[in-house]
């Protein structure tokens, strides 16, 4: 895991990638972990449009305060290709 991240943020990868994942990840932490390893944009939708590691993902911020388990997956998949696992 990056050492640059705050324990916030590597807690918040952990969670990402913990199996079976425990449905309680918060999208408030995300958003600070993907802004803290990557550029992140808010469009005039309101989606994220986050780029790390030269992959760009937009993401639908949940109607609730925790993320669905798609986007756990997509997460997931960004934070690999980019070398921040727990």
């Amino acid at each position: 895991m990056d050492a640059h991240l705050d324990a916030e943020h590597r807690d918040t990868v952990e969670q990402i990638f913990s199996r079976p994942s425990s449905g309680n990840v918060v999208w408030r932490r995300v958003r600070s972990l993907l802004e803290a390893v990557g550029t992140v944009e808010e469009e005039r939708d309101g989606r994220l449009s986050a780029t790390l590691g030269g992959e760009t993902e937009t993401f639908d911020p949940p109607h609730g305060k925790d993320v669905d388990v798609q986007m756990l997956v997509d997460l997931r998949r960004m934070l690999r290709r980019a070398d921040i696992t727990s």
